[in-house]
């Protein structure tokens, strides 16, 4: 059993070490890119990357405050589902209407694996395997489709 300060210690740790890993990859446009913190430039959507003591998992969250522009968001991003998996080289699981970890309302496409631990550093190889390729993927095709979006 790990205490709180250890956890926090341990993911902090990891998610350095994946921006580290994650520095030498060049961006889709070629602008610099925080690949941990990813900034689609669009007010309520992001990427999201998330790992815990059983499982990791890469998302695009549509959070935006109003839900009407959510929706339009979702509906866009529907639009473009094929282009979408066909960049990532896999099918993603497809929420319209679901809730974040504080009970906000959200739409979000994404995948996780389970069985797997971020506090395990025996695990961090799979982890960055399982997120190296999808966010490099998610920003190719946020490249391509960001404008899109642009209100």
């Amino acid at each position: 059993m790990y205490s709180r300060q250890e956890v926090t210690k341990l993911k902090e740790t990891f998610w350095t070490t994946f921006g580290r890993y994650m520095r030498p990859v060049v961006p889709a446009d070629g602008e610099r890119v925080n690949w941990v913190n990813y900034k689609t430039g669009i007010p309520g959507i992001s990427f999201r990357m998330d790992a815990d003591n059983t499982h990791a998992s890469i998302a695009i969250v549509l959070a935006h405050k109003d839900d009407t522009i959510r929706a339009q968001h979702y509906a866009q991003l529907l639009q473009l589902q094929t282009l979408l998996h066909n960049e990532l080289a896999e099918e993603w699981t497809w929420q319209e209407n679901t809730a974040d970890e504080y009970g906000k309302n959200i739409s979000r496409v994404g995948t996780s694996i389970h069985n797997i631990s971020i506090l395990k550093q025996e695990d961090w190889p799979a982890l960055i395997s399982f997120m190296k390729p999808r966010i490099i993927a998610l920003d190719a095709f946020w490249s391509n489709v960001k404008y899109a979006f642009e209100l």
